[in-house]
């Protein structure tokens, strides 16, 4: 389990998920410099939900034994309730594009750091 490998994956594949979705509403060359800001603020909601949310799962549990026994006990019931605050958060939205776009971003990103934590650490 290495956290800051999977806090800089997770901030690349938010990135694309969020400016993927953004961009169908309306792109304009103005919001190049929007993208590149946008790293910060999203690097710092990975690592925050990372550091706060899912981490602490796999930090009490250690070996490869217990990473696996970890995601198969915790990961349903974490995805299950994101889902719900996710869809709840998108509704208030009003299903504003961006607020799809950060919920969406939000919801696979979460997902998808379950496996990468979840993943032994291969030896060389």
């Amino acid at each position: 389990m290495n956290v800051p490998i999977t806090i800089i994956k997770a901030t690349g594949l938010s990135l694309i998920i969020f400016w993927t979705i953004a961009i169908t509403e309306d792109f304009s060359l103005d919001m190049i410099p929007l993208v590149l800001l946008s790293v910060i603020p999203i690097s710092i909601c990975c690592s925050l939900t990372i550091c706060l949310t899912i981490a602490p799962f796999f930090w009490s549990k250690k070996g490869k034994r217990n990473l696996e026994t970890v995601y198969n006990s915790y990961f349903p019931f974490y995805a299950i309730a994101l889902f719900g605050l996710c869809v709840f958060s998108t509704i208030e939205s009003n299903f504003n594009t961006y607020g799809i776009a950060f919920n969406t971003s939000a919801f696979f990103t979460a997902l998808k750091t379950w496996s990468w934590l979840a993943e032994p650490k291969k030896i060389k």
